[in-house]
């Protein structure tokens, strides 16, 4: 990319930030938690004993990998959205009996190249094709060495809960053409249970989310212009029972005013900047909504619990 291209890229960004800002209520995409710093926070965060949802997804991926696998099939072209550190990737690499190639995606450049280089390293047999990009928004795949049986995503994550239902249906939509008509999807994801494990699960008593969701302000601060106060704003995660949601909030402490690039935001005390949300669905929920975009939901792995599910959907 030309440098030209690159702050033109950075001034459309600048510009969508400032848009949601103005907005009511004031909100920020969830793309922007994942610079490096909110990537190694974020991995802090899938440490922590009240965020059930790493552990969880990780023990069902490592109970049903080779289920999983076989359901993956051979000489697959493994597409990772928001591959991160790609840990629960390695359940499923070391389960795959052969594989096309091994795509990580993901909008953290420094991140996504240190991972890839590590996994190259472990798994010298698998072409380890990295890609820089936003998964929500149109990306093409890699071309790979090896001929390729078929396409499988892996979204892992209940990333997919971090959408509203027409922007949820928008990606199933667009990774259903990706994927072809022998295609799959391997998506982790979140349903719905007790609103005090999903409040503790988003409001930390160490205080890593707070940092994490803060984090936000610090990479517009860095990237765009801008010139935040982290000390005037704090973290809040509250449950939407209408909606079966938690929402991320950074509220203000105190009336402010707060410039990006060359727009002046007003702020009142208590007012706040939604910076993502997290769906839950029931299990007949979610299969309905996969439906609508092409997907049969094939194969359902959830814990004894039922806190939460690996789902194979089969594009139909």
């Amino acid at each position: 990319m030309t440098q030209l291209a690159r702050q033109e890229t950075t001034s459309q960004a600048t510009a969508a930030i400032i848009r949601g800002l103005q907005a009511t209520p004031k909100q920020l995409s969830p793309a922007l938690f994942y610079d490096k710093r909110g990537s190694e926070l974020f991995d802090q965060i899938c440490e922590l004993p009240e965020y059930y949802v790493t552990r969880v997804e990780t023990d069902i991926l490592r109970a049903n990998a080779q289920a999983i696998a076989q359901a993956i099939g051979e000489q697959t072209l493994l597409v990772e959205l928001g591959s991160g550190s790609s840990i629960k990737t390695r359940l499923l690499l070391d389960a795959l009996a052969s594989i096309a190639a091994y795509v990580p995606v993901d909008i953290s450049r420094e991140h996504l190249l240190e991972t890839a280089a590590s996994l190259a390293a472990d798994y010298p047999a698998i072409d380890v094709l990295p890609l820089c990009a936003d998964f929500l928004q149109p990306f093409i795949v890699p071309r790979t060495k090896r001929p390729v049986e078929r396409v499988v995503f892996f979204f892992p994550g209940s990333t997919i809960g971090n959408l509203d239902t027409a922007n949820a249906k928008k990606l199933l939509t667009r990774l259903r053409t990706m994927a072809g008509h022998k295609g799959g999807l391997v998506i982790g994801v979140d349903l719905v249970k007790d609103p005090a494990i999903l409040r503790a699960a988003y409001n930390d008593a160490a205080g890593v989310t707070a940092d994490f969701n803060l984090n936000v302000l610090q990479h517009l601060n860095r990237e765009h212009d801008a010139d935040f106060d982290l000390s005037a704003f704090e973290h809040l995660a509250v449950w939407d029972e209408a909606q079966r949601r938690i929402e991320m909030r950074l509220i203000s402490k105190r009336v402010q005013s707060v410039r990006v690039a060359d727009t002046q935001l007003a702020f009142a005390a208590g007012e706040y900047i939604v910076t993502e949300r997290c769906h839950k669905y029931t299990l007949a929920g979610f299969a309905a909504l996969a439906l609508a975009c092409g997907w049969s939901s094939d194969k359902v792995w959830t814990d004894s619990d039922d806190q939460f599910s690996v789902q194979y959907l089969r594009a139909i």
